[in-house]
């Protein structure tokens, strides 16, 4: 039986299973089989999803991460994942300063001396406004899929409607595949909004959504109308608070030289049987 050592990271509570793979060379098939069982949270060790450490594929990057949603699907990017690796790479030899690569995108970021990370997103993003099912939604996808409704603060709270709404849009036939993640967004004054994020792969309401956060602060700015060519947004989510901050280009309606900036903390390590 192999035994493979691992982390138990959080970054805003969205919660992932870390593993160095440059020691076990395990393959991308072996990764996603084992997925939905290591982020099983009563027979495995649970998690929103698994991290993995792999030695760099591309020349120009200091390492390669691979994402996988709790279900085993490709999530794209995952920002509050890419900060806890940033993080564990940090505290496993790699430089403050680090680049990576999801896919083909390679990513910069920073580790501060508060313990939080910063990662620049290689993307530029033009939202559109899209009906689905009634819904009056924008479309704004920062390096992974999704949609942002914005809904009252009362509304926020209401976590049964917002999982069935979640998942009646992420299954949506306009946008599947590979579907969506939905953000519910409640705009407060000047630059601060709140957050809960139906998180496609997880199948329900998880505690932060670092890409949600990126694109509810996007779709905010734009929803608003606003012309500022720099901003930073305070998102405020059910794990903590994170900041998104972009570059506007009011010609082409477009953002870009993305920044998503947050808390990554180690929970616990220990030993997985596979």
């Amino acid at each position: 039986m192999k035994e493979i050592t691992f982390h138990k990271m959080q970054g805003a509570g969205n919660d992932f299973v870390v593993i160095d793979n440059r020691k076990y060379g395990l393959a991308l098939d072996e990764i996603i089989e084992i997925t939905p069982k290591i982020c099983d949270r009563k027979f495995g060790i649970g998690g929103d999803g698994i991290l993995v450490l792999q030695p760099a594929q591309k020349a120009e990057v200091d390492f390669t991460m691979i994402y996988r949603n709790a279900d085993g699907s490709d999530a794209g990017m995952c920002g509050n994942g890419a900060r806890c690796l940033v993080m564990f790479a940090f505290k496993n030899g790699f430089n403050a300063t680090q680049t990576f690569n999801v896919h083909d995108n390679v990513y910069e970021a920073e580790v501060h001396a508060d313990n939080s990370v910063s990662i620049h997103f290689p993307v530029h993003v033009q939202p559109e406004r899209r009906t689905l099912n009634g819904y009056d939604l924008i479309k704004a996808d920062a390096a992974t899929e999704h949609l942002v409704k914005f809904i009252p603060q009362e509304k926020l709270e209401d976590e049964k409607e917002l999982v069935g709404v979640g998942s009646e849009l992420r299954y949506h036939p306009e946008v599947n595949p590979p579907g969506s993640n939905v953000n519910f967004v409640c705009a407060e004054d000047g630059e601060n909004i709140r957050l809960q994020t139906y998180e496609r792969g997880v199948e329900g309401l998880t505690l932060a959504c670092g890409t949600g956060a990126l694109a509810s602060a996007i779709a905010t700015h734009f929803h608003k109308q606003r012309q500022e060519k720099h901003a930073t947004y305070t998102v405020k989510v059910k794990g903590g608070t994170l900041k998104a901050s972009f570059d506007f280009n009011p010609d082409t309606t477009t953002y870009h030289q993305l920044i998503l900036t947050g808390p990554a903390h180690f929970v616990f390590e220990g030993i997985y049987s596979l």
